[in-house]
């Protein structure tokens, strides 16, 4: 686990493939996205943030200032490092507060090409109950989730799903430590209003945790270290593909006073997604040991289109992995203070075209529908809510 890894790529295909093989999980073939639906796995081997390879690979680290977090904050890429941590090459985001808005600065790392949605995701990561220096009592948010544009307030197609927000010194109006799962259906960033579902553990995850989700047949279900730790359904289930991002930002500064700085740093082992397979947390981490035992350090199959054929499910392998993130159970955090949200009643048939639009129903690209008089048609495929009324949401429904 001390060594320095080095990429390989091409030549560890069949190698990782075979190793995939052995423990009962389906590799997808690289010849033929429209057959398979492929997979990300990224082991951070960087030299820098100034790699070539970040940004070939889809990586981008922020440097624009804005939202979340302290007003007046800065967002610098120096912020984004790829250290060497307890014998891992790790991506690592470091965020500093002197307890004023010009001396504090935030980290976000993110796969900014948004195409992602179904599947499992997986990322080990070693989260902190405290600065490595300075003084303590920070508001602090360490998190790793995926996230669609708002194109406007209450955008009914914006998706989110938060698999970990870790408060150590709470915020938003709670104690710490406390980390949260969210998932969004909309929002309206002022006056503030939050639409989704939440859960949340008020314990310590301080060190190294395997934080995972799997989103399919209408559920997203969030895991710490194995431990299923929530499951949310209903309008909430995202609806556009989304960026996968990692970031570390103060939610304000009233947890100490203005003085010496605090650092605090956020570190990510790996990240991994299998696009539209629902892989159980032990055949996801056996994924990352064949890995690592092939010696890819990065792959990225992932199929762009939703055409493609998820792979066979994969037999619960027999062997435990060897790299085990240390052992405390955890929770993930989410987004912003949860206003939990009411399920709806999954649809069982879609209706054929001239129909009258109901709600709870799915709806296909390209069906007819009439409501209050009018025709519509539909624009992108998606499972009707009360208050999608056609004449309500432009986004989903075309006037004839």
């Amino acid at each position: 686990m001390g060594r320095k890894r080095t990429i390989a790529v091409g030549a560890t295909v069949a190698a990782t493939a075979g190793a995939l093989a052995a423990f009962g999980i389906a590799a997808a073939p690289s010849s033929s996205a429209a057959t398979a639906c492929g997979a990300l796995f990224d082991d951070f081997s960087y030299s820098s943030r100034t790699d070539p390879a970040l940004s070939q690979r889809g990586w981008r680290i922020r440097g624009e200032a804005g939202g979340p977090g302290v007003p007046g904050a800065s967002w610098p890429a120096d912020n984004v490092s790829f250290p060497t941590v307890d014998g891992q090459r790790v991506a690592q985001l470091t965020a500093r507060t002197n307890g004023t808005a010009a001396g504090t600065s935030h980290a976000e790392f993110s796969q900014s090409n948004r195409r992602f949605l179904e599947g499992t995701y997986l990322a080990r990561i070693k989260f902190a109950d405290a600065p490595s220096t300075g003084p303590e009592g920070d508001h602090v948010n360490q998190t790793f989730y995926t996230i669609s544009p708002l194109a406007a307030p209450k955008d009914p197609m914006y998706s989110e799903m938060d698999f970990s927000e870790y408060l150590p010194n709470g915020g938003w109006g709670e104690a710490g430590p406390i980390n949260y799962q969210t998932t969004w259906y909309t929002y309206v960033p002022d006056p503030w209003y939050a639409d989704n579902q939440h859960s949340q553990q008020a314990r310590s995850i301080a060190g190294w945790h395997d934080v995972m989700a799997t989103v399919a047949d209408g559920h997203v279900k969030y895991y710490i270290d194995g431990a299923l730790v929530g499951d949310h359904s209903g309008k909430v289930y995202p609806r556009q593909k989304m960026s996968i991002d990692f970031n570390q930002w103060f939610i304000d500064l009233a947890g100490r006073p203005s003085g010496a700085t605090s650092v605090w740093q956020e570190s990510i082992d790996y990240v991994f997604h299998a696009k539209r397979q629902v892989l159980t947390p032990s055949q996801a981490t056996a994924a990352i040991t064949a890995y690592r035992s092939a010696g890819t350090t990065h792959t990225d199959t992932v199929a762009p289109a939703d055409d493609c054929t998820p792979a066979p499910p994969a037999t619960t392998p027999t062997t435990r992995p060897a790299t085990t993130p240390p052992a405390t159970p955890t929770t993930a955090p989410t987004a912003t203070p949860p206003t939990t949200r009411p399920t709806t009643t999954a649809p069982t048939t879609a209706p054929p075209a001239g129909t009258t639009w109901a709600p709870n129903v799915a709806y296909q690209q390209g069906q007819i529908v009439t409501y209050a008089g009018k025709r519509y048609q539909c624009r992108i495929a998606h499972t009707s809510l009360v208050t999608w009324e056609p004449p309500n949401v432009a986004a989903l429904w075309l006037p004839l």
